[in-house]
């Protein structure tokens, strides 16, 4: 498994979860943060005077996903929709996950992120085909 965190512009938020859902990634925690890169923010002119805004408002995605597959194509749906070319798009990080636990059900691990009921398990079933599929052709 691997969760895959991503920082992106707030105006880029919409466009990024239908990004995700079009790659039938559907489970996602969204949090406003607050943060700088290597620019350390920017310099705004008010009533005046020259303010250093340095810490700026962005949206971070988190995403746990089964294999490398989804996670590489979750990082790809990520970078497109987030993508404007300036300075502050933001930043993707992956991680290997060792341990997931469903509190409510003591499920581990891939079980633990999967949907359990009837319409849930049908959605993973044809998640599962195109990982196959994904599979098949590399």
């Amino acid at each position: 498994m691997y969760k895959v965190e991503a920082i992106v512009r707030e105006e880029k938020l919409e466009d990024v979860k239908e990004a995700l859902v079009e790659e039938d990634i559907r489970g996602m925690t969204i949090s406003q943060v607050m943060g700088c890169g290597v620019q350390m923010g920017f310099t705004e002119l008010v009533r005046g005077n020259e303010i250093a805004v340095n810490m700026i408002p962005k949206i971070k995605f988190e995403i746990l996903v089964s294999n490398e597959v989804w996670r590489d194509r979750a990082i790809e749906a990520i970078r497109r929709a987030a993508w404007t070319g300036e300075p502050g798009d933001g930043k993707i990080f992956a991680y290997y996950v060792d341990t997931a636990l469903r509190i409510r059900t003591a499920e581990r691990n891939e079980e633990a992120v999967t949907p359990t009921d009837e319409e849930g398990a049908r959605d993973h079933n044809r998640r599962q085909k195109k990982t196959d599929e994904l599979n098949r052709k590399k």
